[in-house]
This record gives C-alpha cells, sequence and structure tokens, in this order.
C-alpha cells in the first residue's frame, strides 16, 4: 500500500491513448509516462482470490479512492491464471524468471521481461535480467520479444500465416511506454515493425494474441472476454 500511495502522489493524468498506423494496418496505442503515471500490475484481491477482469480491478480500487485510468492484459498465464514466468507484484516476487526455450510464443527465445520501478519502466530481455538482477517493484515476463536493441526477433517472417488480435509493450528513449494492440489480425513482423518503425522503442515485448484486450475509458473501449491473468494499468484518483 505504501508503493501505490507514493505513486498516486505523483499521479497527474491517464495514459494517452491513440490510433496509430503501419502500412494499411490499424493499431490502438496508449502511452503512459511512468514519472507521472502510477504504473502497476493486478493478478488476485487481498483474499487471494484472482481478479481476471478490468471491472473486478476496478472494483477493488474504488475502496481506496482510485480507479484504472489504462489496462491490458499482461503476460501469459496458466488453465488457473497463475503467471507462466517472473511475476513480481508491489516488490513480491511469486514466480521466478523462466529461461529456458519451450513450447509456444513464450518459449521462442528470447522472450523479455517487462519491469516497473519508481518513475520509469524497461523492457529487458530475460537472461539480461537474470544477469543484472534489477529490483523491480512490478514485473511479467512474456515472450516473444518483438524488438531486441533495435533488431526484430529474428525468428519473425514476412510471410507468415499466423495472424492474430496482438498486444505488447515497448518503452521509448525517453522512457516513455507504448502499450499497442493491434485492430486486426497481425503478423508478428508487422507488430514488430510497428514498434521498431514507429514508436521507436529500441526493445518491446510480446504479452499475447488470442486473449489481448484494452481498457481504455478515454476512448470509450473496454474489451470483454474470457477471465485473463495478470493485467496492468495506471492508477488514478477516482471521479467523483
Amino acid at each position: 500500500m505504501a508503493l501505490l500511495l507514493a505513486a498516486l502522489s505523483t499521479a497527474t493524468r491517464a495514459a494517452d491513448c491513440r490510433p496509430e498506423v503501419l502500412d494499411d494496418l490499424r493499431f490502438t496505442v496508449c502511452t503512459v509516462d511512468p514519472k507521472v503515471e502510477a504504473l502497476r500490475l493486478f493478478r488476485t484481491d487481498a483474499d487471494g482470490v484472482v481478479l481476471g477482469s478490468f471491472a473486478r480491478v476496478d472494483a477493488m480500487l474504488e475502496g481506496d479512492g482510485t480507479q484504472l485510468g489504462f489496462a491490458m492484459n499482461a503476460g501469459m498465464y496458466h488453465a488457473d491464471r497463475a503467471p507462466v514466468g517472473l511475476y513480481i507484484e508491489n516488490g513480491e516476487q511469486t514466480r521466478a524468471a523462466v529461461p529456458n526455450a519451450g513450447p509456444g510464443n513464450f518459449g521462442l527465445l528470447p522472450n523479455g521481461i517487462f519491469c516497473v520501478f519508481p518513475g520509469g519502466a524497461r523492457v529487458i530481455e530475460t537472461l539480461t535480467y537474470i544477469e543484472e538482477s534489477p529490483t523491480c517493484t512490478h514485473a511479467t515476463q512474456s515472450g516473444p520479444m518483438l524488438v531486441i536493441d533495435g533488431e526484430l526477433h529474428p525468428r519473425f517472417l514476412v510471410d507468415s500465416t499466423s495472424r492474430y488480435i496482438r498486444n505488447g509493450v515497448g518503452v521509448d528513449a525517453d522512457g516513455l511506454v507504448h502499450f499497442a494492440i493491434s485492430d486486426s489480425r497481425v503478423r508478428f513482423h508487422e507488430f514488430g515493425r510497428l514498434f521498431r518503425d514507429v514508436l521507436k522503442t529500441p526493445n518491446a515485448l510480446y504479452f499475447d494474441g488470442k486473449i489481448s484486450r484494452l481498457y481504455a475509458p478515454g476512448i470509450d473501449r473496454h474489451d470483454a472476454g474470457f477471465p485473463m491473468g495478470p493485467i496492468i494499468g495506471t492508477v488514478v484518483p477516482r471521479s467523483r
């Protein structure tokens, strides 16, 4: 709670959400400035019950006089909605980083970790994270990396037949965090190019595909669907 109150003391606005276009593909991008916005992860309530939806996160925050300013699903999870890889919430790690290759998109190395710390955030390749062991107030692991030091993931194919609604995150050179979701089905290669060429993020991380969803009340968007695992969002004072 102390961490949340400290973050809220500087939270002055909600995420800026807007359309972006790459070639003829449309995306919605929400940009967060972690210097002035309280960005955090959510998975369970105080009783350990999985939240699973934007509405339940918002209802939980009501007791503190706050609300979600923006939110997005934030990484892959098991059937019980427990995170597949590293997960840190409010400074408490509940699952360790998974460094090895494996099935599915999560195991398509290199994968990475989105790390939030006071006043900033980073997308870090998993082995680099393990080597550096940075202190993260909130962190979630997912995969694959979309952009790695300015280059697209080496396994992405220009002519891939795999197309999904996809969402992910990248951090630009000014420290702004860009969360993006495609408005139609896209390839990994196209989604990675959005972060590299349009949003100019040297490192970017894929969150998910089949269940990608966005909560952005500023643009009247509240995607519904199956219950989610980790959720990331900004916390702002509740409107009266």
